[in-house]
């Protein structure tokens, strides 16, 4: 059992964003369906028979989706980050869920639904390593003038990585001790 599951409050678009969601991401399904009564119609003005929440994964992560009415809106105070492996992948993603939404800015966008999501290089992380700060301050330069993530982009900002003069050694012995 997942320990902590997000829920996700809508505006009667809980079905179409769930169905979205699920036909962008693999290991996507919907869990469950839960339709609104007539008492819990009349209490909350949506029309009986509509659906009320869904359970459902994206990427064997569980969420619900609720339809709750208008009170409530999405904000970036909240965004989910979607680790890509390469530069087609955060296009893929880009692609998918910036369609009839908002691409904001630094990997950031906004889809359809109002949600923020991050598209991220898994190497990103690597390249903002503040070992070498100059080296990390040139990564982030260019990333703030970036909307969608490149990847080839970022290298290039990075440069080449120093080597320390005891990393040379250890790299020279290895290669002297497979001759």
């Amino acid at each position: 059992m997942q320990k902590i599951t997000p829920f996700l409050w809508f505006d009667g678009q809980a079905e179409e964003a769930v169905k979205f969601y699920t036909s962008i991401f693999r290991k996507s399904k919907i869990l469950n369906v839960v339709r609104y009564g007539q008492e819990e119609a009349n209490a909350s003005g949506r029309p009986k028979g509509s659906v009320m929440t869904m359970a459902f994964e994206i990427a064997g992560q569980k969420f619900i989706a609720l339809n709750g009415g208008p009170q409530f809106k999405f904000t970036e105070a909240i965004s989910f980050v979607v680790n890509c492996q390469d530069q087609k992948e955060v296009d893929y993603f880009w692609k998918k869920l910036s369609a009839g939404g908002k691409e904001v800015r630094c990997g950031w966008l906004r889809d359809k639904y109002g949600i923020s999501w991050q598209i991220v290089p898994a190497v990103l992380g690597e390249l903002l390593d503040n070992k070498d700060a100059a080296r990390a301050q040139r990564v982030m330069q260019a990333l703030l003038q970036m909307v969608k993530l490149d990847i080839k982009k970022l290298k290039q900002a990075a440069g080449p990585i120093r080597r320390t003069s005891c990393q040379g050694v250890s790299r020279r012995l290895t290669i002297l001790s497979k001759n």
